[in-house]
């Protein structure tokens, strides 16, 4: 099942809520992920910012297949799946993974919320 860090999904977490709390930041509603161009459009603006270079730098330091973890959690958390569906889920996340999985979750309205739903739906929490 989940084999990447608590320490570092939570640190995801963090920082996820950090640069989505910015005024600046928009992020437009009904987005899937089917299409990486609004992924691009949304962090265009914000390639200098500490925050993104932050988290981009943190899945930089993760293999393909935990970044796919990590995508697995989010869409656990996002009612996409079930806990019990991790399997099939994992498969697909691994099956459509991207270089750009770190601006993917930055993207994603509520990532940091879906991710500590995902954590929950496992048993697990970032204040352990």
């Amino acid at each position: 099942m989940l084999e990447v860090s608590l320490v570092t999904i939570c640190f995801i977490i963090q920082k996820c809520r950090e640069f989505q709390a910015k005024e600046e930041v928009v992020i437009p509603g009904g987005v899937d992920g089917s299409d990486e161009d609004w992924v691009a459009q949304v962090l265009a603006d914000h390639a200098d910012d500490w925050t993104v270079q932050e988290v981009r730098s943190a899945f930089d330091d993760l293999e393909p297949a935990s970044q796919a973890q990590i995508v697995t959690l989010m869409w656990i958390g996002r009612g996409d799946f079930d806990a019990s569906e991790w399997a099939e889920a994992e498969a697909e996340a691994r099956a459509a993974w991207r270089p750009r999985t770190a601006d993917y979750i930055l993207a994603t309205p509520l990532a940091a919320d879906y991710l500590e739903y995902g954590l929950e739906a496992l048993g697990l929490a970032c204040d352990e």
